[in-house]
C-alpha cells in the first residue's frame, strides 16, 4: 500500500515538472489511424455532440420544472417542453461538448484519439462553423422557451470556454474545472426549469431549488472526478491538474466518494429543514447503495470508474427528483 502511494506521488511530481514541455502535445503523440468517415455522416455529427452527456442536463431541467409546482404530465407533450429538451440536450449541451473537443484536440490525441477532430474526421474549419451555428440556434431556442433562458444559454457557453480554452482553461486548475462543469450540468438547467414554468419567478421563490441544486453540485463534482480516471495519463503529460493526476487514483476516489455522499446527505438534511422528513429519509436511503459501491471504487478506481457511474448515478439522479417533488409539495 505504501509503495503504491509513493509511486503515485512520484508520478504526480513528474507531471508537474513536465508541464512546461507539454505546450505542443502533438509532437509527443505517435500518428494515429485517421477515420475515413465523411463529415456528412449523421452518425459522425452525433458523435461530435456526445449524446450521453445530454441526459443529466435534461434531467436537471426537468427537476427544476417539477420543483416549480406548475409542471405535470400534461406539459410533457407541449411545444415548450419539447423545445426545452432540444435546448438542454443536443443544442446547448452539444455546443459545449463541441467546444470542449475543439479546445482539447491535442489532449484527445492521447486520451481519445478516435474522437472526430483528432481522428481527422472533422476539420477545425468545419468544427468552428458547426460550433458557431449551434451556438446561435441554442440562444434562439432558449429565447423561444423563455427570454431569460437565452441569457442562461450564453452563460453556459461562456462556462464551456472558461473550462476548455486557454489561457484560463479551468480544467487545469484542480477543483475549478469540475466545479464549473457541475454548475453547468446542475444549477443552470435546474434554474432554467424553474424559469420556464414558475409563474411567480423571483429569487425568493426559487431559493429552495438553488439550495438543493447547489448541494447536488457538490455531489456532482465528485462524479466529475470519477470521469477523470480514464484520462489520467494524458492529463499528467500535459499538466492538467485533475484530482487523480495530482493526488493519485485511490486518494482521488476517496475524495470523490466523500463529496458525492456529503452533497446528497446535506440535501436530505435540507428536506428535514423545510418540513418534509419523508422525502429526507428517501433521499438519505438512496445514498446507501452508492456508499456500498464506493468500497470497490476506492479499491480499484481504474477498473470501477465506468461501472460505478453507470450504476450509482441512477440513485443520485433519483434523489434529485425526490428533492424536486419535496420542493413542489411546499408550494402554497
Amino acid at each position: 500500500m505504501a509503495g503504491a502511494e509513493t509511486q503515485e506521488r512520484q508520478e504526480s511530481g513528474k507531471a508537474a515538472n513536465g508541464e512546461k514541455g507539454a505546450l505542443n502535445v502533438r509532437k509527443m503523440v505517435p500518428p494515429q489511424n485517421r477515420s475515413s468517415e465523411p463529415l456528412t455522416s449523421l452518425r459522425l455529427f452525433v458523435r461530435f455532440l456526445k449524446p450521453v452527456t445530454w441526459i443529466p442536463v435534461v434531467w436537471s431541467f426537468v427537476c427544476g420544472a417539477v420543483a416549480s409546482g406548475a409542471f405535470g404530465w400534461r406539459e410533457v407533450g407541449s411545444v415548450k417542453f419539447l423545445l426545452a429538451v432540444l435546448l438542454t440536450g443536443p443544442l446547448a449541451t452539444g455546443t459545449c461538448q463541441m467546444l470542449n473537443d475543439y479546445f482539447d484536440r491535442d489532449l484527445d490525441e492521447i486520451n481519445e484519439p478516435n474522437r472526430p477532430i483528432p481522428g481527422g474526421a472533422i476539420s477545425l474549419r468545419s468544427a468552428t462553423m458547426l460550433i458557431a451555428l449551434w451556438s446561435v440556434l441554442s440562444v434562439l431556442v432558449g429565447w423561444l422557451v423563455h427570454p431569460l433562458i437565452a441569457l442562461y444559454v450564453v452563460i453556459g457557453i461562456i462556462n464551456a470556454h472558461l473550462y476548455s480554452a486557454n489561457p484560463i482553461k479551468l480544467k487545469k486548475r484542480l477543483w475549478a474545472g469540475n466545479i464549473i462543469v457541475a454548475v453547468s450540468y446542475l444549477i443552470i438547467p435546474w434554474v432554467a426549469g424553474e424559469i420556464a414554468y414558475r409563474p411567480d419567478f423571483s429569487l425568493q421563490a426559487i431559493t429552495p431549488s438553488l439550495i438543493v441544486a447547489a448541494l447536488y453540485t457538490i455531489a456532482s463534482t465528485g462524479t466529475m472526478t470519477i470521469n477523470d480516471f480514464k484520462s489520467i495519463e494524458g492529463d499528467r503529460q500535459v499538466g492538467i491538474h485533475t484530482l487523480p493526476a495530482v493526488f493519485g487514483e485511490r486518494k482521488a476516489a476517496l475524495i470523490a466518494a466523500v463529496m458525492i455522499d456529503l452533497g446528497q446527505l446535506m440535501a436530505a438534511g435540507y428536506m428535514f429543514m423545510i418540513g418534509e422528513p419523508t422525502y429526507g429519509w428517501v433521499t438519505a436511503l438512496l445514498v446507501v447503495p452508492q456508499f456500498l459501491l464506493q468500497f470497490s471504487l476506492v479499491r480499484s478506481p481504474r477498473t470501477w470508474d465506468v461501472r460505478y457511474n453507470a450504476i450509482a448515478q441512477n440513485f443520485l439522479v433519483a434523489g434529485m427528483m425526490v428533492c424536486a417533488f419535496a420542493i413542489k409539495s411546499i408550494e402554497p
